[in-house]
């Protein structure tokens, strides 16, 4: 049955909290719930341009402090290879990006395309289970002229529902990213998406940075609530020249509108802990070490 966007907006508060609770099944393998420390903290492998093998950037990461990397599905990286990377260096991979949504859409009318979105998104969860990560990041759609809100929640759900079995067998997360997608740009209508899945293996990979155009990050996080396995962690700066929104991402972490103690402050509330995920731009050892020390420092806040 078609679920329609003021369908989704009608969706309570008191909805929202007992399906929280509802869906806060944890999934996650031992690694996600650190005894040593809240939060770990890991990058993009798109944001390490040093190095020319996996290996070298493997052991710069963990050389500077960084617990783990985030890798693409599909991945120019064969999983043996990764799997050596992981074992000499200790370095984890705690998750990969579906790295074909955007073209491949689960919303495009196309039935083939979405075949094909579906194909991908079952590949990328069996290639993380095969380098010991625990999800899967997943942008679930696209509002555009042939998609529009209603049928972008419809068809995106309805390929995601395909997938869950495999993830359930798996005990690998399908993890739902908020972006500029103009879907799903409110935390109750995430919510509401997520628990439509119809199972706890999916959930939310919150990005902090993203959500600053629409509303204020940390008013995200107490609705979301359990939903939150993973963070996306970057900052964003309004720019003066609304027409110049990408502009915003170049600020760097601690120097945007994100109000970090307070969002720190929502996710102990929820009792959030596990892994962030560094997506700013980068590249050598010099930024890296940047990133790492704001990091620490958001962490500790």
């Amino acid at each position: 049955m078609l679920i329609t966007r003021r369908q989704a907006l009608q969706t309570t508060s008191a909805a929202i909290a007992a399906a929280a609770t509802a869906s806060s099944f944890d999934h996650a393998c031992a690694d996600e719930k650190p005894t040593d420390k809240k939060f770990k903290k890991a990058v993009k492998i798109g944001m390490v341009r040093y190095g020319e093998t996996l290996l070298d950037k493997f052991k710069l990461l963990k050389e500077l402090g960084f617990d783990g990397v985030e890798l693409d599905a599909p991945s120019r990286y064969p999983a043996d290879e990764t799997k050596r990377c992981i074992d000499e260096t200790g370095l984890k991979v705690p998750g990969v990006v579906d790295s074909v949504h955007w073209n491949q859409r689960l919303s495009d009318p196309s039935e083939e395309v979405r075949a094909k979105g579906l194909e991908a998104l079952r590949g990328a969860l069996k290639y993380c289970k095969d380098i010991g990560g625990t999800s899967v990041l997943l942008v679930p759609g696209q509002v555009k002229p042939d998609a529009n809100y209603e049928q972008c929640w419809e068809r995106s759900i309805a390929e995601i529902k395909k997938a869950v079995p495999q993830a359930e067998d798996l005990n690998i997360q399908i993890l739902i990213e908020n972006v500029w997608n103009d879907f799903l740009t409110d935390p109750k209508e995430t919510a509401r998406f997520i628990d439509a899945c119809g199972s706890p293996i999916v959930g939310a990979h919150f990005d902090i940075g993203n959500a600053v155009r629409y509303s204020p990050p940390h008013e995200w996080i107490p609705i979301l609530g359990a939903r939150i396995k993973k963070l996306d962690i970057k900052d964003y700066k309004r720019p003066a020249d609304a027409s110049k929104l990408g502009d915003g991402f170049r600020a760097k972490l601690l120097e945007g509108d994100v109000d970090w103690p307070r969002c720190m402050a929502e996710l102990k509330k929820i009792g959030y802990v596990g892994w962030g995920c560094a997506e700013i731009q980068s590249g050598d050892r010099e930024c890296l070490t940047d990133v790492a020390a704001r990091m620490d420092r958001i962490f500790a806040s």
